[in-house]
């Protein structure tokens, strides 16, 4: 089998054989289903439920190449392309199609617009969620920055690692062989995270590691573009909802531009966005009030039609019980969860944990 091009002169490319081939059956893809969009009856696992790319995981296999160096200055190119893309892909057996969903970033400038927008520094140390054949993770070395890249795929977190050493000798990646949404610990504290994260399990994952890991104070994401517009979403939109108000409680997320559906291989169905956030100088409250914050959220979108001293009259008690609490917090009883701030929520939580 003809070994993946990694953009070396004829002559100097490894030899047949040189990396391992893990075996296995195709894993999971890069992005499931599209997105099934609703009218807001639905709750915070609008994009959860499905476990694809999420499947239980007993033990973490971590591999660092690098203990102490900084990257070394990459020699030729230093971004994979379409053909280096589609090699690796044949090596490792993994053949992607739109009815498993599988889609890979092969466009550099797509690379390092998403590096550019997440304003990384050498200093960083960020995250990756899902780094596939390594597209992004190359560009993310490039900025001199260390990245711990988290991947459930045995046969692309073996390869990733052989992959960044031809392309970038030395460079600090660390590979964690682990379900995202099951990850409670990172190694060397990320500042940032980004990422191309699966559709199926974004926001699930995204808020999973707001929650555990402080350390992450920016970052930016990219997922399919009817989510994203969610996340970023102010009260009183359209499509404003649960994760809306679930991202605003970390900190301030925005729309940083439109993805063509041409930089992916296969072309997916569905358009992608790049959202960027930063997150909030210190918590908005106790980890308590987040829970309960959270399910008066829940419980709001689950009816969001209804006014709120109904939609929360099964969290809270009944409808009198809401009405009164509502008042309490200075929100009418009369209002919709759509129509409130992640501030508004917290004062009900307050209200409510008198």
């Amino acid at each position: 089998m003809t070994p993946p091009r990694h953009g070396y002169e004829p002559g100097d490319e490894p030899e047949p054989g040189a990396a391992p081939v893990p075996a296995g059956e195709p894993g999971p893809g890069r992005h499931a289903a599209p997105f099934d969009g609703d009218d807001g009856e639905a709750t915070d696992t609008d994009e959860a439920t499905d476990t694809d790319e999420a499947t239980d995981t007993d033990a973490t296999d971590t591999t660092d190449t690098d203990d102490a160096a900084q990257p070394a200055a990459p020699t030729g190119r230093s971004l994979l392309g379409p053909a280096e893309i589609r090699d690796l892909a044949e090596m490792l057996g993994v053949n992607p199609t739109k009815k498993l969903g599988q889609n890979f970033v092969i466009d550099g400038n797509t690379v390092r617009r998403i590096v550019k927008v997440a304003t990384i520094t050498p200093a960083d140390t960020v995250v990756e969620v899902g780094p596939g054949l390594g597209s992004l993770t190359l560009g993310l070395l490039e900025t001199g920055a260390r990245v711990v890249a988290v991947e459930i795929d045995d046969r692309l977190a073996e390869q990733l690692p052989i992959t960044v050493e031809l392309m970038h000798p030395g460079a600090p990646l660390t590979v964690i062989r682990a379900d995202a949404l099951k990850i409670t610990e990172i190694p060397h504290e990320p500042s940032r995270l980004v990422a191309n994260l699966p559709y199926n399990v974004s926001v699930p994952v995204l808020l999973h590691l707001l929650e555990h890991f402080e350390s992450i104070r920016a970052g930016v994401v990219m997922v399919q573009a009817e989510v994203g517009e969610r996340l970023a979403a102010p009260p009183g939109s359209k499509v404003y909802g649960s994760p809306s108000v679930k991202a605003a409680w970390y900190g301030q997320f925005r729309t940083a531009g439109k993805v063509s559906r041409q930089v992916f291989w296969p072309v997916p169905n569905v358009d992608s966005i790049l959202i960027a956030f930063e997150r909030r100088a210190e918590p908005l409250a106790s980890e308590e009030l987040r829970l309960n914050t959270f399910a008066l959220v829940d419980g709001a979108f689950q009816q969001r039609r209804k006014m709120l001293r109904q939609s929360l009259s099964s969290v809270l008690g009944d409808s009198a019980t809401a009405s009164a609490i509502l008042t309490r917090a200075g929100i009418d009883p009369t209002e919709r969860g759509e129509q409130l701030t992640v501030d508004d929520f917290l004062a009900i939580a307050r209200a409510w944990d008198r």
